[in-house]
């Protein structure tokens, strides 16, 4: 939705003032270049913020979503109010993203370290949840501190669009369990194209990052390798969801196989784990029931 957006947003600038906000060139190299400035510094008056030379996506998204809302009726005079409040809605959209990847971070930690000393899998034991929580906030903060912006947001973007592909993963494995075969492109046709992009560029920034590394003393390279590591994991383990899924799809689609029995685990008291029912799924009727007086969340 928000990558949507940005493009509707840089659709609206012209060319030469996109590159002005999104480069470090001058106004005469833009112009030989062909795409010469012609609104510049009218937008840094309207916004009043100076917005050239400003790399990196946030000030051109919040620019173009201003310019948008300032040309509806009564709006003219509010660009510079729309400028903040796109960067404030940026802003908002980055944080609930890492408070949410904290969150299921802290408790992958807490479910393995579980395995080692069973305390840990309480999700009310607060030394456990002091301690996984410390964890995971002391990682991306080394990320941060020992990186920059244009180093931390291409992985946060791979990140959040090969979860995107994800749930477009489920949502067509739902689709498929729901007997909704023939609406199968709504979600299929967009992960495709959604997970292609992601994986292609998450190879070529993982093969960025290693060249980077290789040009730097030994204390800077570390960080780019662990960079590289970490866009490599995330985009394989995309690829064994999607290849997994694949599979299933085949055999539940073209081979007519038909859907296993499973268990749903009603989940009560903010995570320990309650009673169990079989869900049973057969081609006639497909339906879930919970436990009696049993919730999920």
């Amino acid at each position: 939705f928000v990558g949507v957006m940005a493009l509707i947003a840089a659709s609206v600038l012209i060319p030469g003032d996109y590159l002005a906000i999104n480069t470090m060139l001058s106004v005469e190299t833009l112009t030989a270049m062909g795409f010469a400035p012609s609104r510049i510094a009218e937008l840094s008056q309207l916004v009043e913020v100076n917005v050239a030379g400003r790399p990196g996506g946030a000030v051109s998204l919040a620019v173009g979503m201003a310019s948008i809302f300032a040309a509806l009726p009564g709006m003219s005079g509010l660009m510079a109010y729309w400028y903040q409040f796109a960067l404030v809605f940026e802003a908002l959209f980055i944080l609930t993203t890492i408070d949410t990847g904290t969150r299921v971070a802290r408790y992958l930690i807490q479910e393995m370290a579980g395995r080692v000393y069973a305390p840990f899998r309480q999700m009310n034991w607060w030394p456990g949840v002091l301690l996984s929580s410390a964890v995971v906030v002391g990682a991306w903060a080394y990320l941060i501190g020992t990186g920059s912006i244009s180093t931390i947001w291409p992985m946060f973007g791979a990140a959040n669009q090969l979860l995107g592909t994800l749930a477009l993963c489920i949502a067509t494995t739902v689709l498929i369990k729901m007997w909704k075969s023939p609406y199968l492109w709504v979600t299929a046709v967009p992960m495709l194209f959604v997970g292609a992009i992601t994986l292609s560029g998450s190879y070529e920034m993982f093969w960025m990052f290693l060249a980077k590394a290789a040009t730097l003393a030994a204390g800077q390279a570390f960080t780019l390798y662990v960079d590289a590591v970490l866009v490599a994991v995330v985009a394989i383990l995309g690829l064994v969801v999607l290849s997994d899924s694949l599979k299933q799809w085949y055999g539940y689609v073209i081979l007519k196989r038909p859907f296993r029995s499973s268990e749903v685990v009603a989940l009560a008291g903010g995570g320990s784990a309650g009673r169990t029912q079989t869900a049973v799924h057969r081609h006639d009727d497909c339906r879930f029931t919970l436990p009696p007086g049993g919730g999920c969340c």
